[in-house]
Formats: structure tokens, sequence, C-alpha cells
């Protein structure tokens, strides 16, 4: 059952925390230098961006954390989609930290990175495997069925954490784009906890999330005056995945979060197709950068971008319900 007053209430505590630390947090990012370092060989017009705070999305992450904490019911689900959120923003935080105070241009290594969210990925799919009588009955769109992918579901879920993480991390390119997308996938996954799934503490850490980043645009919006960083990124995905993952929803991740997606694709494609022909598909990945190459201006793009996730949020209604 859809709680509109609960929901509201949770999504403007969320709001009205990132706005309220904002102001302060702000000018102490700049007092500490975590200042973002544009790639040159990125789009010439990002350059001017040079210097802009980053790591912004600590904001965010404690909105989320407070308003869950006051909010929530803090039982076993509400905290492992905390945990996977908080897990994943770590290892972005880290990244940030080594690359910007002990100029590492890389931040974590390789090896680094993977091991973590080695370990907070089966963290949540061991979790929801031995805590949910049905977890391993995935449900697939469009029809009432499901399927059981049994044992394999561990592994299986854990690619697929670690790719959606990985995936929002690469949306985060331009003002504003990562966190309206996040947005609007967030209001759906509110929807599908309460309606289809019966999860409340998963339809309430969903509103906190939305609230949160609609807060965070009032910042991060074009022209942004903060960044997330992979802070902020990362912390989103593993709070979008958990969503998913909580609820046997994971094949709705590619229909509603598309654009999380094909920035993925994108990658994959150009760095396969580059290493075996020396040419490139895209004028540059990913796929938000494509589209500035060609032409578009930065606002166009996001906005875009953020239209195709409300129809295909709303397609995910019909696959979903």
């Amino acid at each position: 059952m859809l709680d509109i007053k609960n929901i509201t209430i949770t999504m403007m505590i969320s709001f009205i925390i990132v706005v309220a630390i904002g102001p302060v947090f702000l000018p102490m990012l700049r007092r500490f230098k975590f200042g973002q370092t544009v790639r040159d060989d990125g789009p010439q017009s990002h350059l001017a961006k040079n210097g802009t705070p980053t790591m912004g999305g600590i904001m965010f992450i404690v909105a989320i954390f407070i308003t869950a904490l006051f909010r929530g019911r803090f039982d076993s689900d509400m905290m492992v989609g905390l945990i996977c959120m908080l897990g994943f923003g770590l290892v972005g935080f880290l990244d940030d930290f080594i690359k910007i105070k002990m100029k590492r241009s890389l931040g974590l290594r390789a090896w680094q990175k993977i091991a973590f969210q080695i370990a907070i990925s089966f963290y949540v799919a061991f979790y929801q495997y031995t805590s949910a009588a049905d977890a391993s009955q995935i449900m697939i769109p469009f029809t009432e069925m499901t399927i059981d992918i049994g044992i394999l579901y561990i592994p299986i879920m854990m690619f697929i954490i670690i790719g959606t993480v990985n995936a929002v991390n690469l949306t985060d390119g331009l003002d504003g784009l990562a966190s309206g997308v996040t947005v609007i996938v967030s209001l759906f996954f509110m929807l599908f906890a309460y309606m289809v799934a019966g999860n409340s503490d998963v339809g309430l850490l969903s509103a906190a999330t939305a609230g949160a980043c609609i807060g965070f645009l009032c910042f991060n919006s074009y022209p942004a005056k903060v960044f997330m960083g992979d802070t902020g990124s990362m912390a989103l995905g593993g709070a979008v995945v958990s969503f998913a993952v909580l609820t046997n929803s994971v094949l709705l991740i590619p229909i509603v979060g598309i654009i999380y997606f094909a920035e993925a694709l994108s990658v994959i494609i150009q760095v396969t197709y580059f290493r075996k022909t020396g040419k490139r598909i895209f004028k540059m990945a990913p796929l938000h950068h494509h589209f500035e190459q060609c032409g578009w201006p930065e606002t166009r793009v996001v906005f875009v971008f953020w239209a195709v996730t409300v129809v295909m949020c709303w397609i995910g209604v019909f696959a979903a319900f």
C-alpha cells in the first residue's frame, strides 16, 4: 500500500538536509582543495570545470543515512540497503581522496577496487539469498513468470551489483546527469517496493534517495557548483542496485536504468572494438560524451537522457505491474 504521507515526509527531510548542509559543506571542500581535475583528452568545453569542488556526494549520503535513521525501522533490509550504499560510497571516497590529496591519478589500484567491490556485493547477495525464501526466484519483466537460478544466485547477483555500481559511476560525467537519472529511477523503485514487493523499508530508502538527489541538483545542475565524485556516484549505484536486489527485480535495471546500461555498454563496445581494429565506433565514450562531440550542448544531452529515463520507467511500470 502506497503511503503518500510517509513518502512525502521522507523525501522532504532528505531534501532539506542536503539543501541545508550544502552552503556549509561547499566552502569546506574549497578550503581543503578538493577540486575536480578535468582530463585533457575529454571535451574541451569541460576544461572550464577544473577546480570545481568534488566529493559532494557526501552531502546526499549523509542526508539519506540520517533520514533512514529517523524514518525507517532499521530492520535487516533497511540496514543492508544502507550498508550497500555506504560501502560502495566508501570505495569511491578512497578513490577520490587518493586522486586529489595524494596526487595519484588512478586512485585506488584496480585490485583494491575489485576486492572491495567483491566483498560488498558478496555480503548483499548472501544476505538476500539466505534471508528471503524466494530470493532465487527472479521476476521476468512483462510476464507473471519467475526463473529459479538456485545456488547460482550469489555469483550472478555479485556480477549484477558490481556491474550496476560501475555503470552508474560511468554515467556521472555531465552536470546533473547521474543525480537526475537516479531521482527518476529511485521514484520507480519506490513505487515498485510499496505496490508490488510490499517492502516498505526499500520504499522509504528509495524515497530518501530521490529526495536527497533532488536537493543535490540544487548545487549540481548546470552550471554545477559541486560534483558528486566517485564518492557519490558509487554510493548511488549501491543504493539503486540494493533496491532491485532486495525486491528481487534486478531484471528491471536494464529497462528503468537504460541510461546506466547504455553508458556502460558504450565503454565496453568502444574499448573492445578499438583493441581489435584500432578504430572507434563512438566519437568518445561514455555515451554522453559522444553526443557532446556531435555538437549537442551539455544541457541538451542531460535533458534527453532524463526524458529517456522517464519513458523507460513508464515502460518499467508495464513490465512490473
